[in-house]
Formats: structure tokens, C-alpha cells, sequence
């Protein structure tokens, strides 16, 4: 297999990613016929797994806007993936100029191209580190250069804490990450559920299967599971809710009132807090 120029070094490329999955999921060109394959193999058991995606991305878009109209210009993005179009740094920066973004992944390729991306953007930086590690996140020389954490950032934990199995403590990793956000700060959170997929919870699971073939579980939590990553956060309304449901914009784009009328984008959860 040839490794195009935006693969980096030492990357095995013919082992499936999670972020190039998500990436062939949003319509992506930074996949491989490994990941293709994974995708379509998970797609036999929920066919909609790409609208489940877009609503994904709709929610991120309109609670960044919503962090920003509350005065926040800080976005900490953990497991942020392959950039595509409608980024946080691009959202958030077409609402405010002073709007400072880090990325972390774990994901070379990710980590890789988010540099391409960012290059010349000096409000903007990635970091290769990962969620189950809190302090290295919060020490990186790009967090502490381009975030100030004594005011209020908007920490973005947008479809990874699913990827995370209970005996990572993801619990533990989001409250360590809180405690060092101040007052006022935002926590937004997406996390795949078998509540609200329109399949039985046994079909559904044949794409949970997937991923567990592949090393990279997928964990189905309920909504009483999610709820308890936001501990020491306000619930902001309408709570935890499925993803379309949250705060809807009438004026978003076709593409996405589209994707709020399939039953797949009812898929799981989104919700945001606020620190006390």
C-alpha cells in the first residue's frame, strides 16, 4: 500500500483508526481502504452511522457559538480528530478574533494534519496527548501559551469518552480536567448511547462489534452514566438531550436540517455545563 504524503512516518496504515473512520463517516479524503472497510462493515448494522456523525458536528458547531455569545474565547477541543470543514478554530473565530483554540489527539494522523491546518494561525495549536492522561494536556507548552485557565475555557469532549472503558477511569479524567478550568467555564460533551438509535439493541451492537474487533471498543453508556460526567457542572438547558434536540437553530444550514430529520441523528447524547 502506497502512504500518501499526508500519512506521517511510522504510522502502520493498514490497521483501521478511529479518526479516519469519523473522518470517512463526515465525507473525508484522509482514509484508507482499512478504515473504508471497518466503516462499511459497521454501517451493515446501522446503516446511519454517517448522519449520526453529521449531528455530531451540527451540536459542536452550535454550542461553540453559543460558548462565544456567553464571552468565552477559550476551547480546549480533546480528541478533536482530523480537522474538516466547520472546525472549532473556524467557528469560533468567525464569531469572535480574539477566539484561542487547542487541539489534542493521540492520533499521529490527526496530530499531523491539524499542523498543516494550523500552520500561520498563531490563536491555534495542536497537542499530541491523550484524555487518560489529564496533566500532560494541561502542562503542554501550547496550553499554557495560548490558554489562560484562570479564566473561563470551553472544554470540548465531543465523541471520545465513549471510546474511553470504564477501567480508564474516564470519570476521574474529566473531574481532574475540571478542577483546573475556572468558574464560569463550559463543559460540552457528545457520547454514543443504544438510547435513541432507532434498532434493537442487539442489531446495534453488531457495530459495536466492529470496533471492538478493531481494539478500539466503543462503550454504550446510558444517559444516567453521562449525566455523571457532569458532576461540578450546571446543567445548562435543555440538559442532556439528544443531540438535534439541543437548542436547535432554525437558521442552520440545509445540510444540517436534514440531518436533523433523520431518525439516526437522535442517536445518543449532547449536553453542556457550566462550572459553578
Amino acid at each position: 500500500m502506497e502512504r500518501p504524503a499526508w500519512a506521517p512516518p511510522g504510522i502502520d496504515i493498514s490497521v483501521p483508526s478511529v479518526s479516519r473512520i469519523y473522518d470517512y463517516y463526515l465525507g473525508g479524503s484522509h482514509n484508507f481502504e482499512v478504515d473504508r472497510q471497518a466503516a462499511r462493515r459497521a454501517m451493515e448494522f446501522m446503516p446511519g452511522l454517517p448522519k449520526v456523525m453529521q449531528a455530531n458536528r451540527a451540536f459542536m458547531r452550535r454550542t461553540v457559538r453559543h460558548a462565544v455569545a456567553e464571552g468565552i474565547t477559550q476551547f480546549l477541543d480533546i480528541g478533536s480528530g482530523i480537522p474538516t470543514f466547520g472546525n472549532v478554530h473556524e467557528i469560533a473565530q468567525a464569531a469572535s478574533p480574539e477566539a484561542r483554540v487547542v487541539y489534542v489527539d493521540h492520533d499521529p494522523v490527526a496530530v499531523a494534519h491539524s499542523q498543516a491546518v494550523l500552520a500561520g494561525d498563531e490563536r491555534s495549536a495542536v497537542v499530541a496527548a491523550d484524555l487518560r492522561k489529564p496533566q500532560d494536556i494541561l502542562a503542554a507548552p501550547e496550553v499554557t501559551r495560548l490558554l489562560d485557565l484562570d479564566r473561563p475555557v470551553a472544554l470540548l469532549l465531543v465523541a471520545v469518552l465513549h471510546f474511553l472503558e470504564d477501567a480508564d477511569d474516564p470519570y476521574a479524567a474529566v473531574a481532574e480536567l475540571r478542577d483546573a478550568l475556572a468558574p464560569g467555564s463550559l463543559l460540552i460533551l457528545t457520547h454514543a448511547s443504544f438510547e435513541g438509535i432507532p434498532l434493537t439493541e442487539e442489531v446495534a451492537g453488531g457495530a459495536v462489534g466492529v470496533y471492538r474487533d478493531i481494539r478500539n471498543p466503543l462503550v454504550m453508556r446510558s444517559g444516567e452514566r453521562i449525566r455523571g460526567f457532569f458532576e461540578g457542572f450546571e446543567m445548562l438547558e435543555p440538559g442532556l438531550v439528544s443531540m438535534p434536540d439541543w437548542r436547535p437553530d432554525r437558521a442552520e444550514s440545509a445540510e444540517d436540517g436534514a440531518v436533523q430529520e433523520d431518525p439516526y441523528a437522535f442517536s445518543g447524547y449532547g449536553g453542556v455545563g457550566r462550572k459553578a
